[in-house]
């Protein structure tokens, strides 16, 4: 049963992919099931807003970029409290413990609650982050196109060089 028309919420207002909750109050008892209790993996990792898309989710996991327990998985496997992920996005990796299981997204403040990184893993995206910081400062963008002027001053110096 849907209560006041969100989807995440069940009975007496108790999540769904949480615990099943016993309300004294009301005498309603929401029992868990296995399905309560796991999550896709694809699901999760989008839902903690690792990955922009359910798709990219379950390209990553699809690809190995996202691991269970270090092995390689099917997006439809079924993540528990407790399970650790090794996730690759791009440049950065990430090694975290699931803590809560949720299958909607949330604003980023609720997505960083859903998991605990390891201290390994924050110190080096930190030292990652900090060399690439270093990189574009020692190796800045040109900035464009050349000018007009700039463009003639090449071509002067090619001529002269030959």
């Amino acid at each position: 049963m849907v209560v006041g028309g969100r989807p995440g919420l069940v009975g007496d207002w108790s999540p769904v992919c949480g615990q099943g909750r016993f309300w004294a109050a009301s005498g309603k008892f929401n029992a868990m099931t296995e399905s309560d209790t796991r999550v896709r993996i694809d699901k999760w990792l989008w839902a903690a807003r690792f990955y922009k898309t359910r798709s990219l989710a379950a390209d990553a996991v699809d690809s190995g970029k996202a691991k269970l327990n270090s092995e390689r998985v099917k997006p439809a496997k079924l993540v528990k409290p407790g399970d650790v992920l090794s996730i690759r996005n791009g440049q950065s990796s990430w090694e975290v413990t699931v803590l809560v299981l949720s299958e909607r997204r949330g604003s980023a403040m609720v997505a960083s609650m859903l998991y605990c990184e390891s201290d390994d893993s924050r110190m080096q995206r930190e030292r990652q982050s900090a060399r690439l910081k270093a990189e574009r400062i020692a190796n800045p963008f040109p900035g464009g196109r050349p000018t007009k002027r700039a463009r003639r001053q090449i071509i002067r110096f090619i001529r002269e060089q030959e």
